[in-house]
């Protein structure tokens, strides 16, 4: 029995923290996110990483641009 009550005490906390990672976590492409990725250093980023930051941070949006003619 104490087993089974200390393991359902656990699950309030597993489930707070990983809401409190989650909250933490901005979304891809955001300001937020660039200036995380800045910081972090080149070495540690994976290749999407890399893709999305180059994407989102260093290209320009050419969605966003009209077309003259």
């Amino acid at each position: 029995m104490s087993s089974e009550r200390s393991s359902r005490c656990k699950w309030p906390l597993v489930m707070l923290a990983a809401a409190a990672l989650l909250a933490g976590c901005a979304p891809v492409g955001s300001g937020r996110w660039c200036a995380a990725m800045k910081s972090k250093p080149k070495g540690d980023w994976t290749a999407n990483e890399a893709m999305d930051f180059a994407k989102h941070c260093v290209l320009p949006d050419n969605d966003t641009k009209k077309n003259p003619g």
